[in-house]
């Protein structure tokens, strides 16, 4: 049998519970043509990037499967004309990944990358001295003469 990754996205209008349901409906396939599920994520309802069947969010689910190729095929089929069901995708892979995936995997802020590529920080103006003098004639503010202002009464 060969492992799979099965990722799906449910209506944004169903509930949680009917999410879950639709997981047990496909477990079952799956054990039914002799295959298992292991690990199972439910990543929630998520904004999608771009509508989807007129939809701005989704229900996430993610099944790790061991099963044979007419399992995956049945439950890919049911999914089609599943109306619940937005897209799905299946991924054969080597080997599964142990512990949660990169979604359920809570980063802190300070573990991500900087956009600066991670250049220090300067430290305050004072410390690097006056500022050079502008080109192209724009010198302060005072130097100008200033226009009178109409009244506006």
């Amino acid at each position: 049998m060969a492992l799979y990754e099965h990722i799906f996205l449910a209506r944004q209008d169903i509930s949680a519970q009917q999410v879950d349901a639709l997981v047990e409906q496909y477990k079952g396939v799956i054990e039914s043509f002799g295959g298992k599920v292991g690990r199972v994520e439910n990543w929630g309802l998520k904004s999608l990037t771009y509508r989807i069947k007129k939809n701005r969010k989704a229900h996430y689910a993610l099944m790790d499967i061991d099963a044979p190729a007419a399992a995956v095929h049945e439950v890919e089929r049911q999914m089609r004309i599943n109306e619940d069901v937005l897209r799905y995708m299946t991924i054969a892979v080597e080997a599964h990944e142990e512990g949660p995936s990169a979604m359920m995997q809570k980063r802190d802020r300070d573990d991500r990358p900087r956009r600066d590529g991670g250049r220090p920080d300067r430290g305050p103006r004072e410390d690097r001295g006056p500022r050079a003098p502008r080109e192209g004639g724009f010198g302060d503010r005072e130097d100008r003469p200033r226009r009178p202002r109409e009244d506006r009464a």
